[in-house]
């Protein structure tokens, strides 16, 4: 079994993929930081949750965009599964071709979001990622990476308004029933659920307009992706699994080079 592990800055995801099936998903907080053994004794848990053995995983790939953890999540993986991750990072084969200015600073998520999308659903394909920032990645039909965009993530925007707005309170965030809001709560719930729509439909145009690549499928993931995805026209795909997906395919480009 294959543990994929993509480490974001809210949350851990991790998948248990047998061959190209995913057999288990679950997740842990990235904001609380653990040892080693805490990180060790946590994976083992959750996948016995899951109703699989840890001995069972022969490989783990990661993909992390908080370098702080990443020794102490290591060091768990090689003493408590027995196995040396694999890490997504400059240099590894991903079947794409990153072209932006400076490719070791894009960061590992989006190129494995990128490859999941290309590699599922053909070029060009735009990603869009909701999660603490909203990332829109464009991939070319060669499958060329070098365009993309990054805005505030729903809840990042929906914390920065209730807490620069001292009488604005914490809500839910969710579509209400009409935009036509007659109180705070779904006058806040409007505002930020509409305005992300209408966002997400805007910078989607803009990529396509000034690309070139008008037929370019839009494939979401991440989040409350889910959500914006049934209110607009402008995703073609909602795929809340695609990062982990992206992992396999990395795991399956590279495992012949990883070291037990």
């Amino acid at each position: 079994m294959l543990l994929a592990i993509d480490v974001g800055n809210t949350n851990i995801t991790l998948g248990i993929f047998k061959g190209d099936t995913l057999e288990g998903k679950f997740r842990m907080t990235a904001k609380q930081p653990r040892t080693s053994d805490e990180y060790g004794i946590a994976l083992r848990d959750l996948i016995r949750n899951q109703g699989k053995d840890p001995k069972e995983v022969d490989a783990v790939i990661i993909a992390s965009v908080v370098p702080d953890i990443m020794h102490s999540l290591s060091s768990a993986i090689i003493k408590y599964l027995g196995h040396k991750p694999i890490i997504v990072s400059a240099g590894i084969k991903t079947g794409i071709r990153v072209a932006t200015e400076n490719p070791r600073q894009t960061g590992p998520d989006r190129i494995v979001d990128a490859v999941a999308a290309y590699y599922l659903y053909g070029g060009p394909v735009i990603v869009v990622d909701f999660g603490t920032a909203t990332t829109y990645d464009l991939v070319e039909p060669d499958g060329t990476f070098g365009i993309g965009v990054t805005a505030p993530g729903i809840r990042t925007s929906a914390r920065a308004l209730w807490s620069g707005a001292a009488m604005l309170p914490e809500v839910e965030i969710r579509k209400p029933p009409s935009i036509l809001a007659r109180e705070t709560v779904s006058s806040m719930q409007a505002g930020l659920v509409y305005g992300y729509i209408g966002q997400t439909e805007y910078i989607i145009s803009r990529l396509k307009k000034e690309s070139g690549y008008t037929d370019a499928r839009v494939v979401a993931t991440g989040g409350l992706g889910n959500i914006l995805a049934d209110e607009t026209d402008s995703i073609d795909i909602y795929n809340p699994i695609l990062t982990l997906e992206g992992l396999r395919l990395i795991y399956e480009k590279n495992k012949r080079g990883i070291s037990r």
